[in-house]
């Protein structure tokens, strides 16, 4: 029997379409996918943009101990809930850790998960993400919300919403670079 050239090609598709689904390249082509299709968020038009007025917010930091907000009141913040188990985190995560690498000592990063302690230190080091994990506490009221993830949120000194992105976004590009820059001379 032999194979034509169209059959062969169908073959190799219908490999590559399976690959996605059943082994590690299809996880890292997925993560992949997920980087080209983010794009940079949207600012929010000044008429439009909200105010977080309360910062009093309990948190814990990696190290399960437990903070307030409110020592980023007067700052400039950036705010990201996420899981480890949802994809298109993976991507965000890794445009947020390249700001994180520029920006640490200019501003403030909260990169928020509810998940356990463990599954996180073991996702952070997987993806060599050294950014600063914050955990959410359970029923403790917040300034934003927090029922869809990933969600991010730029907030300026004053407390002002400049940026709210519900799902992916690319963080790590100059559109958001210039208004980081601008927020921070502020």
């Amino acid at each position: 029997m032999k194979i034509t050239k169209k059959t062969f090609l169908n073959i190799l598709l219908i490999a590559f379409i399976v690959s996605f689904f059943v082994t590690p390249v299809g996880y890292y082509g997925k993560v992949l996918l997920n980087k080209i299709f983010s794009f940079s968020p949207d600012v929010t038009e000044v008429s439009d943009r909200e105010r977080i007025t309360d910062y009093n917010w309990r948190l814990k930091d990696a190290n399960w101990n437990f903070f307030n907000f409110k020592k980023s009141k007067g700052n400039v913040v950036l705010i990201n809930l996420w899981a480890s188990w949802k994809l298109p985190c993976v991507a965000e995560l890794a445009s947020i850790q390249d700001l994180y690498d520029q920006y640490k000592d200019k501003m403030d990063f909260y990169i928020i998960t509810n998940e356990e302690r463990e599954p996180v230190e073991a996702f952070m080091k997987e993806h060599n993400f050294t950014f600063p994990v914050t955990y959410l506490i359970i029923g403790e009221k917040m300034p934003i919300s927090d029922e869809v993830v990933p969600a991010s949120y730029l907030l300026d000194k004053l407390g002002n919403i400049v940026i709210h992105k519900e799902g992916i976004a690319d963080w790590d590009n100059s559109k958001v670079r210039a208004i980081l820059d601008g927020l921070i001379k502020e």
